[in-house]
């Protein structure tokens, strides 16, 4: 606010420099240029500020990017540790389901092989007992054979009880190493959930910085909304001003060729009178002058001094009656002549031009007082536009198209025309400049009547090259490009606009 203040005070210091004295000049000019520079420097913070709230939200954005990335990662990997977890605990199960069965195995061989041993020593048979008898050879053969039998069951027992003991082992070593692996997975699983966690503490933090600079692109949002209304109320303005005026120059032009109709009609009419009086008075002259002759001649038998006498008479009475008809027809023109002059008076002033004054509420930035719409001393130069219109800047890129949403919120109801800071400005088209001031978000801003109802915008100008009331020809440079406004990038925003509505500039430009 305080630099809308300093940039309006700096525009109302020429209004009022033509009657300054030269001291008087010097000092508001000095204070002009201190005010401008403190403009700037306000400028120049503000697009810093800038600059640095867009690296902030661009860092936080990678961040969010690195942190939902490694989430991703962790829960992959907590899942793989889960169906790993999950295997390896069903492998513990059935090992522990063979171990169990082997056992059983194991204690059924160590039975069988105990009742073995008890058998054969309950008995008391062995091979050399058996020999050494002196039994009957057949009751010899039968236990020897009998013998022989239970050795190799017994034999046949253990080598079983070994392999099953081979087996527990293995399957003991089995469930060892599963038991091992799930505890190795348990481990891993609460260290990838601890980190886990992290990253998600981490996501949080990211995203509440995230949600603090959304809640502040709507605020920007929401402000360019009331800078597009602005815009709108200052084209319906002055579009309505326009009208007025055109309407007014109209009437004007219709009083004042009528007044100069009557005029014509008064002078024709008058002169008209005036020969009549004119050829009236001289044929009575001749027709007096004939009878005075006449009489003279009848009279000059009677004596001629008489005869002079009555000639200069007659003469004396026939001026002076001419001399009264053309002081009478004189009066009556220059009667008629200035009933004509007062009509042509009366419609130079009803024609004459609008001083400038103001349109509250176009620029709520600034005094009422300084707000620079101003009638045109007649109508537009311009008549419309016409399609294939040159660029108003000269090797500019299009980055903003119309109808497209803007990255800060909202359409684009113009083009952004990105070029370098200082490069001229044109107009596409001859016309009168209607509006030249600052207006908020839109920086310095200039607009051109081109009549019947055809406005065009430029904005974020560095300077303006013309004020309101100059006619400007098609491709007269009227602004510089500029960053003004709040921008950070140098360009130009355009616009056209008819009947106060906007219209797609691609359709006007040439290609």
């Amino acid at each position: 606010m305080a630099a809308c203040l300093v940039w309006s005070a700096a525009l109302a210091l020429p209004a009022t420099t033509a009657w300054a004295a030269p001291a008087d000049l010097e000092q508001r000019q000095t204070e002009a240029q201190r005010q401008q520079s403190a403009l700037r420097d306000r400028i120049q913070t503000l697009q810093k500020t800038i600059e640095d709230r867009e690296s902030d939200r661009k860092e936080a954005a990678d961040a969010l990017r690195g942190s939902e990335t490694a989430i991703s990662q962790i829960n992959r990997r907590l899942a793989e540790l889960n169906e790993q977890s999950r295997q390896a605990k069903a492998d513990l199960a059935s090992l522990e389901k063979q171990l169990a069965s082997q056992q059983e195995v194991l204690a059924q061989r160590r039975a069988e092989l105990a009742r073995q041993l008890r058998a054969q020593y309950t008995s008391g048979l062995s091979p050399w007992t058996a020999l050494l008898s002196g039994d009957d050879p057949q009751q010899l053969g039968r236990n020897l054979a009998y013998l022989d039998y239970v050795s190799q069951a017994r034999t046949q027992t253990v080598q079983a009880l070994r392999e099953d003991l081979d087996r527990l082992a293995q399957l003991q070593g089995r469930a060892d190493a599963r038991r091992a692996e799930i505890d190795k997975v348990v481990a891993e699983t609460a260290e990838q959930k601890g980190a886990l966690v992290a990253q998600q503490k981490e996501r949080a933090t990211v995203l509440a910085r995230i949600e603090g600079q959304i809640n502040a692109q709507r605020e920007e949002a929401t402000k360019l909304g009331r800078d597009d209304q602005r815009m709108g109320r200052l084209i319906d303005d002055l579009q309505s001003a326009i009208e007025k005026q055109a309407e007014e120059a109209r009437q004007a032009e219709e009083a004042r060729r009528k007044a100069e109709e009557a005029r014509r009609q008064a002078e024709a009419e008058a002169a008209r009178k005036a020969d009549e009086a004119r050829r009236k008075a001289q044929d009575d002259a001749r027709r007096k002058a004939d009878e005075a002759k006449r009489t003279a001649e009848q009279a000059e038998r009677t004596a001629k001094l008489a005869r002079r006498a009555q000639e200069q008479k007659d003469a004396a009475q026939a001026r002076e009656q001419a001399e009264a008809a053309a002081r009478r027809d004189a009066a009556t023109a220059a009667t008629a002549a200035r009933q004509a002059a007062e009509a042509e008076a009366a419609a130079k002033d009803a024609g004459r031009p609008v001083a400038r004054g103001n349109l509250e509420g176009l620029n709520p930035v600034q005094p009422a007082r300084q707000a620079p719409v101003a009638a045109r001393p007649q109508p537009p130069a311009g008549q419309g536009l016409r399609r294939g219109l040159p660029m108003p800047v000269s090797g500019a890129t299009i980055q903003g198209r119309f109808g497209l949403g803007r990255p800060d919120g909202g359409t684009w109801r113009g083009i952004v025309l990105r070029a370098s800071e200082g490069a001229p400005v044109h107009a596409v088209a001859p016309g009168t400049v209607v509006y030249a001031n600052w207006l908020r978000g839109f920086g310095n801003l200039i607009i051109v009547d081109h009549g019947q109802q055809f406005l065009t915008v430029y904005a974020y100008n560095q300077s303006l090259l013309k004020q309101v009331g100059d006619r400007v020809a098609g491709g007269e440079a009227i602004a510089t490009v500029g960053a003004t406004g709040g921008q950070v990038e140098s360009g130009l925003y355009f616009e056209v606009r008819h009947s106060g509505a906007p219209v797609d500039p691609a359709l006007w430009l040439a290609q």
